[in-house]
């Protein structure tokens, strides 16, 4: 992501962050945050059939045993076993499952594990409201409060939940899932196979993790691919350190390289700035 492109998102965010000082680690969660609204931006950009900001130039082929890995997939990252309630399920047990197993949604099963839906935190919440709420007369606000009174009369999963439940499927890759996920403003996705049986759960932080490389991954490309394959020099002359996807890199090299040097680490997905302490030699 350029620079112009980061100070946008940069923008957006601020938007979004309450006016008071961040908690301690709330500045790398912004930054982790920050890189996977970029890499769900791209995967969003390419299915309308735009091209990815800041498209890179394809890598070279690397030696057989330095092959790139698999695209991720929701296999890969998911949850088994998914906690998950039947459809008969009562009110107060769907409160003690979400309580006991700390999760704001869980997905509705029948007999087969098939999905048929998911209730929420916010469904039970429906509920409550609809039990302690005195009808409005007007008839704007009915129709408005019609949906959540007949949802507050529900007694069991089946008839409190959100359906019909939005899915993924383990062959789906990490990106688009993130993608669905962002856009249907989901914190987790049940995962379904060919019959939509329950098979696992991913959450927006195993998409996050996945889509995101660790600075340890970021680093070993920087002194693999970029020094010792591209530029044919010694990883071993050269301090390279990776904190939160900002890179610091520093030794001796000469002088003529240090510009393409730089410009190949800041294309690295995932990194966010670089800053250099190179000497000529």
């Amino acid at each position: 992501m350029s620079g112009v492109e980061r100070g946008s998102v940069e923008r957006q965010a601020r938007k979004v962050v309450p006016g008071r000082g961040w908690s301690p680690g709330e500045e790398n969660r912004q930054d982790l945050m920050l890189r996977y609204l970029s890499a769900v931006a791209t995967v969003s950009a390419v299915r309308a059939g735009e091209q990815p900001p800041r498209p890179k130039e394809p890598r070279p082929v690397l030696a057989k045993d330095d092959s790139a890995p698999a695209t991720p997939r929701v296999r890969d990252v998911m949850s088994v076993p998914a906690v998950s309630v039947p459809g008969e399920t009562p009110f107060l047990e769907i409160v003690r499952t979400l309580s006991r197993e700390h999760l704001g949604a869980v997905p509705v099963v029948e007999a087969d594990d098939r999905v048929i839906g998911v209730v929420s935190e916010s469904d039970l919440l429906a509920k409550a409201a609809a039990q302690v709420a005195v009808p409005h007369p007007g008839p704007i606000r009915r129709l408005r409060e019609h949906r959540l009174y007949e949802k507050g009369r529900g007694e069991t999963a089946a008839t409190l939940m959100t359906s019909p439940a939005i899915t993924v499927a383990p062959g789906t890759t990490v990106a688009d899932a993130a993608w669905l996920a962002a856009r249907s403003r989901l914190k987790r996705l049940p995962v379904v196979d060919h019959k939509d049986r329950l098979v696992g759960v991913v959450s927006r932080i195993d998409l996050v993790r996945a889509l995101v490389r660790d600075d340890a991954k970021i680093r070993e490309e920087i002194e693999t691919r970029i020094i010792r394959q591209d530029f044919l020099l010694d990883p071993d002359s050269f301090e390279v350190t990776v904190e939160n996807g900002a890179v610091s890199v520093s030794g001796e090299v000469d002088g003529s390289l240090i510009p393409k040097l730089l410009e190949s680490i800041e294309e690295i997905d995932d990194v966010v700035e670089v800053s250099e302490h190179l000497t000529v030699h």
